[in-house]
């Protein structure tokens, strides 16, 4: 019988195992979980900074004459925003019933744009990419055919460096011209020198910096930074911090039988200008003619207990329950936090079952934790 194949390996996999991580495999890659201790890492990150390795996610580069023409109907945000390769946008992809095929950032290049999307889904994603040419070629009836080039960057790295000082430990280990830019760099902005992208973006609710750069060179920067002062972080850390922050998790708090408008993420619909189609758009706009059935929700639980996915939300007035779609312990508020799918009517208080005892929770607006501060109020 053959054996399964390995996991694939980052190029900081050797960095990992000289620092004491305990690696799993995370969606085919094997990946650090923490470093010794997750809440530790959770909370350097909330006060001082850490560092990711998150090399395993998709990096594509679409270039060619027709690549803005075909960015605007494959995905659901409008990269006619990015008026230079100086800033970043969130966007969906989309599938023809208006569901969420991946969640993504969109860069400008020079001769085109970028997409760093999940690793999880990088055959589907580079399927439907590739498909989605076709569609809009057929969408062109003067010459029925489009020139886009679509290729995937497995020679780059990423790192992601999260946390009120991340800014300024990287700017201690860069050269001086980038530094000062560095320190000019707005949230959502992005920047260019040499052969490294940085963004002023992450996944953690805090200040950072996301630095997309040749895989060769990855390993040098990852030790700069730790010579700098950077401590690294694994998964579990990354997980916590993006719940708090009310960040949905691909595959968990939302894939393809799921709406933008049902898991707040309806701001990164771009409906205007009103011409522009794209994949997705004439069932999310069925979908607010006809009103939605179910919403995300912030979940908090001050008693004793663990929230997970899964667990049951029930109301006082509605015999529909709810679900937990992600949950864990808050390490910054001390109490346990999730995100739930509920009905649209749903509002205040319910109760989750948690292993055959209802337990109280109060709903919220997604998002506890931003900027270290507590986001929830009084409990």
């Amino acid at each position: 019988m053959p054996l399964p194949p390995m996991p694939l390996q980052t190029p900081l996999n050797s960095a990992h195992r000289k620092l004491g991580a305990k690696l799993v495999d995370f969606a085919g890659w094997e990946m650090p979980l923490h470093y010794g201790s997750q809440v530790a890492e959770h909370h350097l990150v909330r006060c001082q900074c850490a560092m990711f390795d998150v090399s395993h996610m998709s990096i594509f580069d679409i270039t060619g004459p027709d690549a803005r023409v075909y960015l605007r109907y494959l995905l659901a945000n409008n990269v006619d925003k990015l008026s230079d390769d100086k800033q970043a946008l969130y966007s969906l992809m989309l599938n023809p019933g208006g569901g969420i095929i991946d969640d993504l950032m969109v860069y400008r290049l020079v001769d085109g744009y970028r997409l760093v999307a999940n690793s999880a889904t990088r055959e589907k994603v580079s399927d439907w990419m590739n498909s989605v040419v076709e569609q809009v070629a057929a969408r062109q009836p003067c010459h029925g055919h489009v020139v886009v080039d679509i290729n995937e960057r497995n020679d780059m790295a990423m790192v992601a460096v999260q946390g009120p000082e991340a800014v300024a430990r990287v700017q201690s280990v860069v050269d001086t011209e980038t530094a000062a830019r560095l320190g000019q760099l707005p949230r959502f902005g992005a920047l260019f020198a040499g052969e490294s992208h940085f963004a002023r973006t992450g996944y953690t609710g805090e200040d950072g910096l996301e630095i997309i750069l040749p895989a060769i060179n990855v390993e040098n920067l990852w030790w700069r930074l730790h010579e700098a002062g950077v401590a690294p972080a694994g998964l579990g850390a990354r997980d916590t911090l993006r719940l708090e922050a009310g960040l949905n998790l691909y595959g968990q708090d939302m894939d393809e039988s799921s709406s933008p408008l049902e898991v707040n993420l309806g701001w990164t619909v771009a409906w205007d200008p009103q011409d522009r189609d794209f994949v997705g758009r004439q069932d999310l706009l069925a979908q607010q003619k006809k009103g939605l059935v179910s919403k995300q929700v912030g979940v908090l639980m001050t008693e004793r207990g663990v929230l997970r996915a899964g667990q049951k939300i029930f109301f006082a007035d509605t015999d529909t329950p709810g679900v937990l779609t992600s949950g864990s312990f808050s390490p910054t508020l001390g109490y346990s936090i999730g995100l739930g799918r509920v009905p649209v009517t749903a509002s205040g208080r319910g109760e989750v079952d948690i292993r055959g005892k209802r337990k109280a929770v109060r709903l919220l607006k997604p998002g506890f934790v931003r900027d270290g501060r507590s986001l929830v109020g009084a409990v």
